[in-house]
């Protein structure tokens, strides 16, 4: 290493090289950093040697230190001042981990000592007193890897948008219980690649998986001393390095491996991998919290704080990770491009994406420095970036306000479908009014209300029903409130708004017509998920009803009731072969996968419109739209223009049986019906309808037909 720095400091975090390794760490306001190297001594026992970074450049202390290879154990140890009132919480007691780190071993054990202040037994203490307990024993170790790696012909499969059906999925639940899946595999990076379990996404025409965190997480103590776990992941510790616990390899370089082998298989079938990243918060939470990195690394330069150096919370779990710093931003960069570049990942979903893009006025900013930086990189702008656009703060709701190329999670997609599928039928068709269909056919249309402008289209829109958080499309027919007791919050946690419908039993029950009922209502969700203007994403299980017993918020369940069980039933084997069906009607008809916004206007002269809307008796809707007693709606997409079959949508969300006039939409002979959500599973009876021809329909129903041309 020369005796004058370079001007500009190497990249952050381990690197190696011909000398052994460079190690870079950033720490502004700190007196020195420390590099601890962790070596087994013959007896076993674990032996730390510091190394002082030498060098210090722009706030980054950096040093080569020689004979460091692949598989080396290390951590940070910083010097400091200790003045909680200016945030500065510099304890070189707590032995950290580096940010940059590609992988970590072994987790974190909760214990007094790796908190930075003091704390007693109950894990409460002086957030003023420095402690000095040696916090090494309960820590994991950052390790030294290698980035090689055979990936052969591997090559992303860039789905367009529109041509998408994107598949939220965890990776331990998908497989844990999988029998196609080898009990070592099960739960693991490894299973989710597994041919029995890639088949199953194949066969469901899932072009992307979805990812629940994959970053390496860490537990909540509340939890931990509850007996419980984050089972989703929503807790990161190292936003370079894959969760070790869900690899079945055991060393650190084989965990990195087993990733990128999951990668390799995924896209040898078609299939993208999007990972949900939290680059909002951190596993430290409050200053209350454990010191594990970049709270003593650096925490005025990671974490937004008041003026009086407290954690301005806006994501609910603490703290909020500030990227209105040069440092911070270009952290989140780094460990994307890490992600697509050597990991081969071909998208982020963005949680609590409005906290990414605040200002230091702690305002939403479109413009945002971090999201003209993703929109303009040339490896991060060619890959799917999703964002949930929304966080805890104040104006934090911000769908259909992110700017291109971004799709967003479309939250007013997910109500209104659940609203109009899911009330009381009984009730309403006692001869209460219903809510009427302006909402419902507008996310059908690919909520063109909420995404028009800059050019965006109807693939802005990430439709779902269901997601990780929140009741599955089974328990959305079973319950009307959540059960949430075993989380241990009193059931005070989990959305109480689920727009759910019990169908008159809470839970399971025996009644075979209350099950059919149920079974349709499921039908309806998929169908209509899988049939909308937009980009659909099922949350994994739905495809075949699974439950989870009433729970709208698992987050803390790493066991059955998260757990996919694929044992199963015959109505569940139904199910699954209906959204395979309506999967592969889909992606047949390329006007259900059209990326601009419907007009409303002729194709051509005297033609049809390109999206006609029509009621129950058959005729345009008129003035009708703000009937809130009209329930049966039909929608006609026309798909000449294309080239293509057009398709008639009806939908009957009323809860009795209803005599519907088919359109006599211009160029349209008759139709025939492709599928029936009254029907238990595809193929059901065939029926052609001319135009202006009625036909009987369920209650509580949803009817496809394809459109027969005159001429």
């Amino acid at each position: 290493m020369p005796t004058t720095p370079p001007d500009v400091p190497p990249p952050h975090g381990a690197h190696l090289s011909a000398d052994g390794a460079t190690f870079s760490i950033y720490a502004s306001h700190a007196d020195g950093v420390e590099v601890c190297l962790f070596d087994r001594a013959p007896d076993g026992t674990e032996v730390e040697r510091r190394v002082p970074l030498r060098n210090h450049v722009y706030g980054t202390w950096f040093d080569t230190v020689e004979s460091v290879g692949p598989g080396q154990r290390y951590g940070v140890r910083v010097t400091g001042p200790w003045v909680p009132e200016r945030a500065l919480r510099h304890n070189p007691a707590k032995l950290l981990l580096d940010p940059y780190a590609r992988a970590v071993e072994g987790g974190v054990t909760v214990d007094p000592a790796v908190y930075g202040h003091h704390v007693g037994a109950n894990l409460a203490g002086d957030l003023h007193v420095r402690d000095d307990r040696d916090s090494a024993a309960y820590v994991p170790r950052c390790v030294v890897v290698s980035d090689g790696f055979d990936w052969g012909t591997d090559a992303p499969a860039r789905h367009r948008l529109c041509d998408s059906v994107i598949y939220e999925v965890h990776v331990r639940n998908a497989t844990r219980l999988h029998p196609g899946v080898p009990e070592p595999l099960r739960g693991t990076y490894a299973g989710l690649a597994h041919p029995a379990f890639v088949e199953h996404l194949t066969s469901l025409g899932v072009t992307a998986v979805e990812l629940l965190p994959v970053h390496t997480f860490t537990h909540e103590p509340e939890l931990v001393t509850r007996g419980l776990s984050n089972h989703w992941g929503y807790n990161t510790l190292g936003f370079f390095a894959p969760h070790a616990p869900y690899a079945a390899a055991r060393d650190p370089q084989g965990v990195l491996d087993e990733f990128k082998a999951m990668v390799r298989a995924l896209h040898a079938a078609g299939i993208e991998v999007i990972l949900d990243v939290v680059y909002n918060h951190t596993a430290e939470q409050s200053q209350a919290g454990m010191t594990l990195s970049w709270r003593g690394l650096d925490q005025r330069a990671y974490y937004r704080l008041d003026e009086h150096g407290r954690d301005i919370d806006l994501t609910g779990c603490g703290n909020t990770v500030d990227l209105s710093q040069t440092v911070v931003v270009a952290m989140v960069l780094d460990s994307l491009r890490y992600w697509v570049s050597q990991m081969h990942v071909d998208g982020f979903r963005f949680d609590l994406a409005v906290a990414l893009a605040r200002g230091r006025d702690e305002g939403y900013d479109p413009d945002h420095p971090f999201l003209v930086a993703l929109r303009t990189d040339p490896v991060l702008s060619q890959v799917k970036l999703v964002a949930e656009p929304w966080d805890v703060g104040m104006h934090g709701w911000r769908t259909g306000q992110f700017p291109p190329p971004f799709a967003e999670w479309n939250d007013r997609y997910r109500d209104a479908i659940r609203t109009y599928w899911l009330r009381d039928l009984a009730a309403s068709g006692a001869g209460e009014t219903g809510h009427g269909v302006r909402d419902v056919a507008t996310r059908l249309a690919g909520s063109q209300d909420v995404f028009d402008g800059a050019g965006r289209g109807t693939t802005a829109s990430v439709n779902f029903v269901t997601a990780h958080d929140g009741f599955t499309v089974g328990d959305l027919t079973r319950y009307d409130h959540k059960h949430n007791e075993a989380n241990g919050h009193g059931g005070t946690d989990g959305s109480n708004d689920n727009r759910s419908w019990n169908h008159g039993v809470e839970g399971p029950t025996d009644d075979l017509e209350i099950r059919a009922a149920r079974q349709r209502s499921m039908r309806n969700l998929l169908g209509t998920l899988l049939l909308s203007a937009g980009v659909p994403m099922i949350s994994g299980g739905d495809e075949f009803g699974r439950s989870q017993g009433g729970n709208n918020n698992p987050y803390s369940q790493d066991n059955a009731t998260s757990w996919f069980d694929w044992e199963l039933e015959p109505w569940q084997q139904d199910l699954l072969e209906t959204t395979r069906f309506l999967a592969e009607i889909r992606a047949k008809h390329p006007v259900l996968r059209q990326r601009p916004f419907f007009s409303g206007r002729p194709t051509g002269p005297d033609g049809p419109l390109d999206l006609a809307w029509y009621g129950g008796d058959g005729q345009p809707m008129g003035d009708r739209w703000n009937d809130p007693t009209v329930d049966v709606l039909q929608a006609l997409f026309n798909g000449g223009p294309l080239g293509h079959d057009s398709v008639l949508l009806t939908l009957n969300g009323s809860g009795w049986a209803a005599e519907v006039m088919l359109p006599r939409a211009p160029g349209s002979a008759g139709y025939d019906l492709v599928w029936d959500s009254a029907w238990e599973r595809p193929g059901g009876p065939g029926l052609t309808v001319p135009a202006g021809g009625e036909a009987p329909m369920t209650s509580g129903s949803l009817r496809l037909w394809r459109v027969v041309s005159a001429g």
